[in-house]
């Protein structure tokens, strides 16, 4: 969230939105196809979810092919499930609220890229309410446009005026 008193550009004061990834800051207000971008997100996630799904699929298809055993098969399958509820659980609670601890994501990347199709399943789930990640920056964006009125509201005025307007005496002659 930029709260420059003036974003490089834009010429309009105080803080300005930040983008999301496909919707750009159409989210603020719903406009310039706002519906259009979050159908096509949703039907985008879930065709790739789709696609990824095939592509598992085949590289279980390969392990059978390789005859390595119903163990490892096995092991290949609960390994993508666990990986994809979590990344599905990590990805729908990025939606909502920045994470508390970024070096603990930071660790999570690999296994969230293992689960790639979790998170797919989450941003076409969310696509459903809002854009993906839309709460948590309108929050932020409300509390920052809250915080520059507060700031802005305390100073207007010519503070040499305001002082001998609070019963300072004029000098006298």
């Amino acid at each position: 969230m930029s709260e420059n008193s003036e974003a490089p550009g834009s010429g309009t004061p105080g803080p300005q939105p930040e983008p999301l990834r496909f919707f750009g800051t159409t989210w603020v207000d719903h406009s310039g196809g706002y519906g259009l971008r979050r159908a096509g997100a949703a039907v985008g996630s879930l065709a790739a979810a789709v696609v990824a799904c095939f592509v598992l699929r085949f590289a279980y298809q390969g392990l059978q092919i390789a005859d390595v055993g119903s163990f490892v098969g096995v092991l290949v399958v609960l390994m993508f499930a666990i990986c994809s509820a979590i990344a599905f659980r990590k990805t729908w609670e990025g939606f909502s609220r920045r994470p508390a601890d970024p070096a603990r994501e930071a660790n999570l990347r690999g296994l969230k890229t293992i689960g790639f199709v979790g998170s797919l399943i989450a941003y076409f789930l969310r696509t459903f309410r809002e854009a993906p990640g839309e709460q948590l920056h309108r929050s932020e964006y409300e509390t920052a446009l809250a915080r520059y009125e507060k700031r802005r509201s305390s100073r207007t005025g010519n503070p040499a005026a305001r002082k001998t307007a609070k019963g300072k005496r004029p000098k006298r002659k």
